[in-house]
């Protein structure tokens, strides 16, 4: 392709922190360093990835703890608009490690008709650190964004290639935090080569997923647009306080609009809490039901339904009191969860105006 170009945008986190002490990977600043500096130690290498031209882009310089729809909108307007320019290759996402599985997921499904591939990277060391990790992984991320079997959204970090619906960060501190649980890497880079395990390179999401997110205009969303959906988690002497008091919110500016509850083992929850979902979802607020466990998901029911023409019609209906099985369950780990019910949301929001 004439003029190809690869986009890196940069967003802040690990990958960008500072610390005033070399050699200080815990009492840093995440988000100082701006991308085109991340990249200039790079040149070479780019170059002899093939001298592909790069453009540099800094769309915002947080920490990922903070990320949200304050970031999340303008990221994925630059990225559809990268992503619909014909000498646009690739895009290359850098990201703090703390919320890197959600923005990844909702990338995953906002964006999932693209065939253009667009990797996120990461570190756990900031780059003032004596042996930063962020160079080789951002190496790493370019290299498999211009392999031409990649497509869709995945995930590199620590020579490992992840796809976004399986990754979640396991560790706190060490270079290799992230894992897919039991459905593995889709991949390694080995010298700047990509390996592929035999799986698909392409994440479809969540199984069965017809979708309605074209309808959403992510032009017209302000921050406070995005409905509000909290996780909540179910424990050992759990009590329905905190649901309440959340409803007791709900003529307030940002009422509440949906619950993702992390349940004990297959999405058990203790019989005080499930009581106060009940009547959350009596009154109006979607709740959904996943595991807590780093593994595994919840089985024996039905998964929740996907958005789509026919959500707003099906499981936005009160249900019945009872047990926790009439609290519908997703496959997906809470916080990714949250993502796919916010979205969920949003299309049912856009299917009623």
């Amino acid at each position: 392709m004439p003029n190809a170009k690869i986009v890196v945008a940069g967003t802040g986190g690990t990958i960008a922190g500072r610390s005033s002490v070399v050699g200080d990977n815990v009492g840093y600043r995440a988000g100082e360093v701006p991308i085109a500096e991340l990249m200039e130690g790079l040149a070479a290498r780019v170059t002899a990835l093939g001298g592909i031209q790069m453009e540099l882009v800094q769309v915002a310089q947080v920490d990922s703890k903070d990320m949200g729809p304050a970031v999340w909108g303008p990221m994925l307007r630059n990225l559809q608009r990268w992503l619909d320019a014909p000498e646009v290759k690739a895009v290359v996402v850098t990201h703090g490690t703390d919320t890197l599985e959600e923005t990844a997921y909702l990338l995953a499904r906002v964006l999932q008709p693209q065939k253009k591939p667009v990797v996120l990277t990461c570190a756990m060391r900031p780059a003032s650190a004596l042996v930063p990790d962020g160079p080789q992984n951002l190496l790493d991320a370019l290299s498999v964004a211009l392999d031409e079997r990649t497509a869709g959204v995945q995930v590199v970090a620590a020579g490992w290639v992840h796809a976004a619906r399986h990754i979640s960060k396991i560790h706190t501190y060490r270079l290799d935090a992230f894992s897919s649980g039991d459905a593995g890497p889709i991949g390694c880079v080995e010298e700047g080569h990509l390996r592929w395990f035999g799986k698909a390179s392409v994440d479809a999401g969540p199984a069965g997923a017809g979708h309605a997110l074209g309808r959403i205009d992510f032009a017209a969303f302000s921050e406070a647009s995005w409905p509000r959906v909290e996780v909540i988690t179910s424990h050992s002497g759990a009590t329905g306080d905190a649901v309440d008091a959340m409803l007791l919110q709900a003529n307030g500016p940002r009422p509440l609009r949906g619950l993702v509850v992390a349940g004990t083992g297959n999405g058990t929850l203790h019989h005080e809490l499930e009581a106060a979902l009940l009547r959350a979802q009596a009154a109006g607020v979607v709740v959904w039901r996943t595991t807590r466990c780093a593994f595994g998901q919840v089985v024996g029911c039905a998964d929740v339904p996907a958005t789509g023409p026919d959500a707003a019609s099906t499981d936005f209906m009160p249900s019945a009191a009872g047990s926790s099985a009439s609290l519908p369950a997703s496959a997906l780990p809470p916080v990714k969860a949250r993502i796919e019910l916010m979205l969920h949301l949003m299309a049912r929001d856009s299917m009623t105006r």
